[in-house]
């Protein structure tokens, strides 16, 4: 009986994906994987699945900082196609074991065996890539499962057919340490290589499986004018294995398998996930697990350009974390110990300085089971390190960003009642955390405040701190902490020690406790002195999402906080020589291209006039996303871009990251259901158009609701919520101190 039900419930899932294939409401049409690979979007480009641990794509060769996934939309020459990439980040990593296919005699160098193509003749949908190479006629197909790559090359048959393995090529920053390659047997290759770049100590394995046998294989390493070549397997800093195959080979398909922990593991995962060679099937089965992932939300819209932005986005929130384990749950962690076997999905590439703002907040209601593996990968790593991880990248520690920004996450997690990891571990690593002398700390500690005289980007990192030792008061209060509780509340405060009130902008303190001279709010340096991170004073003025009322205080009245933040948004100036690339997406010094703002135009709601809140998103999301190549107005930074997109269309944004309160803004579709709630939670908003962008009223359940913030309990709940929209503000609602945000 059970074999029979199994069967059914097979074919009924592959009828399901079969029928959404060929319906026209597919979710999957609005999904355009380009979007993003022009301008400065730095997204992936490939086959992948959500959360998967491979990103098999194209790599371009790298000529600048726009190509740090590894591809550009403005290139036309491909060097191969890697297993691993980034998405949407600031700096290149990855590009592990790269493949190409090529015909005629052996090359080994990949300006010999890159290839030419064009937009035309390639393409991309969640979980499948083509491309078919100019010069040599070849036909790429890519898909993958989480830990499986599947290639399919079709050879026009005009040479012999072959294909290198090239473990020296990476993207960015990597260049390979040790690289080995293995012959098995005529359709096993085996080998590891490890790395150095971004992430200091990659430590990658991959098995490679070929669906006909190789006629020949020949292990290649050379530098300078040594050369050394093998029939079998070798071990160099820079291996190269080619596979050679007979003329008019036709169709071959290679599974690549990849594991942190050892090849072994990599061919038991080609086992356990793509056993038999249906290139088709897999295929089908990526979509579908992408129509799943996607399908949490559910838009109602006659507009398929904002259906294709929204999406997209989500797509793009989704394609990291990665899985950083093996199929039987073994991985290794930043202590480069094996862990076998774990009872969670070990998971990694956090990008946490920006994801924490919006994208995994978004996470705890679309995506909820992912909350706990999540968090259960940040107290390994807690364990293994002795910290928490900043910017954790393929078992190593980058120390990127400034903040200790694992926290908000864990915080916000078990304020919202998440108990799927030790709450009591949790704690003590975040306090832990908080109390080592890392980067500043040992200044927070003894004085209050980071001296810009001994420490770099001192206010970005002070206000960072505040915010996340806010966090930290939030669970002390939560678990009956007292003590703690009193002593992070203080330390959350410390940002008005940066506060001038005469100019009333967050500027670098000095040793002395003066501020430091001269100043210039736009500029991020001054006499080569950096005392912002990727912002300048205008932008830093509202890193304060955990005590909004206390720097309204600052500032004296609602008034003048209103004029400050009405002045961000038209005040222009020069931006000085050392401004980063990421202050980008400017209206006036309103920078969306960047992570530190994304919550500022929520902040209206704080000071009773929710109203312009609806006013900035409208224009944000009109100006900086669209459906173009070029839609993202700034790195994607692992999807925290298209997270508040995202959440922003849902009508509300989470201003301080761990309260689980949700701040009105404006909603773009006429209707959305969220299904990942435990009961759907169905937001309706009458009488939306291009001009009816403010929220008149509000109903919840039914029920008039006055308040210009929803909880997360109302939400994961589910429900009904009701906007009523019109042309004109309705500045009463959300007026009164009472309706506004609790903080």
């Amino acid at each position: 009986m059970k074999k029979i039900c199994k069967t059914i419930l097979a074919f009924s899932f592959l009828f399901t994906g079969a029928l959404a294939q060929n319906n026209k409401n597919d979710i999957l049409q609005y999904v355009d994987p380009y979007i993003g690979t022009a301008a400065h979007g730095h997204v992936f480009l490939g086959a992948d699945v959500p959360w998967g641990a491979v990103q098999v794509g194209p790599d371009n060769f790298v000529q600048g900082w726009d190509w740090c996934s590894g591809y550009h939309y403005s290139d036309s020459i491909v060097r191969g196609f890697s297993q691993l990439h980034l998405s949407g980040t600031g700096i290149g990593d990855l590009g592990d074991v790269l493949m190409m296919p090529y015909e005629g005699k052996i090359k080994i160098n990949p300006k010999e065996y890159a290839d030419k193509y064009s937009h035309t003749d390639e393409e991309c949908t969640p979980g499948y890539y083509s491309v078919k190479l100019k010069n040599s006629g070849i036909q790429v197909q890519l898909t993958s499962s989480e830990r499986v790559a599947y290639h399919k090359y079709i050879f026009p048959g005009n040479d012999s057919a072959r294909v290198i393995i090239d473990l020296q090529e990476g993207i960015g920053w990597d260049s390979a340490t040790n690289t080995f390659v293995k012959l098995v047997d005529k359709n096993t290759i085996v080998g590891y290589r490890y790395s150095k770049g971004w992430a200091d100590d990659q430590r990658l394995w991959f098995a490679i499986k070929t669906s006909k046998p190789i006629a020949s294989f020949e292990a290649v390493s050379h530098l300078g004018d040594t050369f050394f070549s093998s029939k079998d397997s070798l071990n160099k800093d820079n291996a190269k294995g080619i596979l050679s195959f007979s003329k008019n080979i036709g169709k071959v398909e290679f599974k690549v398998g990849i594991s942190p922990v050892s090849y072994e593991n990599a061919l038991a995962n080609i086992n356990a996930e793509i056993p038999g060679w249906n290139f088709d099937k897999t295929v089908a089965q990526a979509k579908d697990k992408w129509r799943k992932a996607l399908s949490t939300v559910q838009i109602e819209s006659n507009n398929k350009t904002e259906k294709k932005v929204f999406y997209t986005a989500m797509y793009h929130m989704i394609i990291a974390p990665v899985l950083f384990n093996d199929a039987d749950g073994s991985y290794r962690g930043t202590d480069k110990k094996v862990y076998p076997k774990a009872n969670f999905q070990n998971y990694t590439i956090f990008s946490l300085w920006d994801t924490y703002r919006a994208l995994h907040p978004l996470t705890t209601i679309l995506h909820p089971e992912k909350v706990n593996d999540f968090i259960n990968t940040f107290l390994a790593i807690y364990q293994q390190q002795g910290k928490l991880p900043v910017w954790p990248l393929m078992g190593s520690e980058t120390n990127c960003m400034v903040g200790y920004s694992a926290v908000p996450v864990i915080a916000d997690a078990i304020l919202k009642g998440y108990k799927g990891f030790d709450i009591n571990l949790a704690y003590q690593a975040m306090k832990a955390t908080a109390t080592t002398n890392f980067d500043g700390l040992n200044y927070v500690k003894s004085l209050g405040f980071i001296p810009a005289d001994s420490i770099a980007e001192s206010v970005s990192k002070a206000l960072e701190y505040a915010v996340d030792d806010g966090s930290i008061a939030l669970v002390a209060k939560y678990l009956n902490k007292q003590d703690d509780y009193m002593l992070f509340k203080k330390r959350s405060e410390y940002y008005k020690k940066y506060f001038d009130t005469k100019t009333q902008f967050m500027r670098a303190v000095l040793h002395d406790g003066s501020f430091r001279e001269p100043f210039s709010p736009f500029h991020s340096a001054v006499q080569g002195a950096s005392d912002y991170t990727e912002g300048n004073s205008w932008q830093y003025i509202w890193l304060v999402p955990q005590d909004v009322y206390g720097l309204i205080h600052q500032f004296g009245s609602d008034e003048s906080f209103i004029n400050k933040l009405d002045s961000l948004f038209v005040v222009n100036g020069d931006l000085g020589p050392d401004a980063p690339p990421d202050i980008s997406g400017l209206i006036g010094m309103y920078a969306q291209g960047d992570e530190p703002e994304h919550h500022v135009p929520y902040l209206y709601a704080y000071a009773g006039q929710q109203w312009k809140t609806a006013e900035k998103i409208h224009e944000i999301t009109n100006k900086f996303y669209t459906d173009k190549t070029d839609g993202l107005c700034g790195n994607d930074d692992c999807g925290q871009m298209s997270a508040w997109y995202v959440t922003s269309a849902l009508g509300f944004y989470q201003v301080n990251p761990s309260n689980g309160i949700y701040v009105f803004g404006t909603p773009m579709f006429e209707k959305m259901i969220i299904n990942s709630t435990k009961k759907p939670f169905t937001i309706i908003s009458k009488n939306l158009s291009e001009k009816n962008i403010y929220i008149q009223s509000v109903k919840l359940n039914g029920k008039n609701y006055t308040k210009s913030y929803i909880t997360y309990q109302d939400i994961i709940n589910g429900g009904n919520l009701e906007y009523t929209m019109g042309s004109a503000p309705n500045k009463s609602f959300g007026f009164a101190k009472v309706d506004r945000p609790i903080n």
